[in-house]
């Protein structure tokens, strides 16, 4: 809560803190000022040395730490003085620590940036594939990687967080194609369903895998790089297409590709394994399934999915349901043709 002090003469602002004015300055006017109760910035300057104290965050291993403590910065510390200067409170208490949380915010997100080039590195010599750098990510994640589906959502993680930080190769580009009315804006899948569906579905030499609406192209990227199974991305929106390009490029991946199409017109007779985390629904969905259907006779597919689409895929007949897990659609829905 934000006390206020009062003044006749504008000069006395200068022992009452810099506010503004109800009024103008005219004999009789009071003039008054919002002062912060020194218990606030003594609280929010306690929060950034809370964190400043810990030496733990600056050890390159610690990324769950640094995760957490960005997080607990952004939204415990940040917001809540935005929110105080929001409300009219004098930036004079405030100025210092937003630059100050800023700092330490910075000096964090460094050390994960140097993370992060490091493991690239590695990946563009041909290290960190496999088991290997599974093992590596879910090591850094450490216990930020405990999150599981939400009840109304997927659900995000430190993993997240730290593939993020891996394959996101600048800002976001925004869309430059109208979606149709059944196509689905784009979402990026769980890296733990990621994982998951790299176990179960064995991929070999011999395979050939599709995500289909394959957005910035992490899925591609993160399967091929499990298993060394060649890897296709089919996406409409022209501008993630070529992000996704973009970023297999800078990480030298030639076993990974991206295709600018609709995925009722692309050609999936080299696939044997599909993903999909439902990029559309209705007809278009059914449209799709009918392809995949026709482009898979007289040899066996397997369709993974994620997301509301599981559903309507289980009811296709040609396809045998694999997984257990009835109607829960943040589970990853395993099918297999007949």
């Amino acid at each position: 809560m934000l006390r206020y002090t009062y003044v006749t003469s504008l000069p006395e602002r200068e022992t009452a803190g810099v506010g503004f004015p109800y009024g103008r300055n005219a004999p009789g006017k009071c003039y008054f000022f919002p002062m912060l109760p020194p218990a606030i910035l003594f609280e929010i300057e306690s929060d950034i040395e809370a964190v400043e104290q810990r030496l733990d965050l600056l050890q390159t291993e610690n990324f769950a730490g640094r995760w957490e403590a960005i997080d607990d910065i952004e939204f415990n510390i940040l917001d809540r003085i935005e929110g105080l200067l929001h409300s009219g409170a004098p930036m004079e208490g405030l100025a210092p620590l937003k630059e100050r949380a800023e700092r330490v915010k910075r000096r964090l997100e460094d050390i994960d940036h140097a993370l992060f080039e490091r493991i690239r590195e590695d990946i563009r010599t041909g290290g960190c594939r496999g088991a290997s750098l599974q093992g590596l990510l879910e090591g850094y994640a450490g216990r930020g990687s405990s999150g599981g589906p939400g009840k109304d959502g997927p659900g995000y993680d430190c993993l997240d967080a730290l593939a993020n930080g891996l394959l996101l190769a600048g800002a976001i580009p925004p869309e430059t194609r109208a979606r149709e009315p059944e196509m689905v804006y784009y979402q990026k899948t769980p890296v733990r369903i990621v994982f998951e569906m790299a176990e179960k579905a064995r991929l070999t030499g011999e395979d050939v895998f599709f995500d289909l609406g394959s957005g910035l192209g992490q899925v591609p990227i993160l399967v091929h790089l499990l298993s060394g199974t060649r890897a296709y991305g089919v996406e409409f929106e022209p501008a993630y297409c070529g992000y996704a390009k973009a970023l297999a490029e800078d990480l030298n991946l030639s076993g990974v590709e991206f295709l600018h199409a609709d995925a009722r017109a692309a050609e999936y007779s080299r696939g044997t394994v599909f993903f999909m985390y439902t990029p559309f629904e209705g007809q278009i969905l059914q449209a799709v399934l009918e392809k995949l259907r026709e482009d898979s006779l007289g040899r066996r597919i397997r369709i993974f999915t994620y997301g509301p689409c599981t559903i309507p895929v289980s009811g296709r007949r040609w396809l045998r349901r694999i997984d257990r897990n009835g109607d829960d659609i943040f589970e990853l829905g395993e099918f297999a043709s007949l």
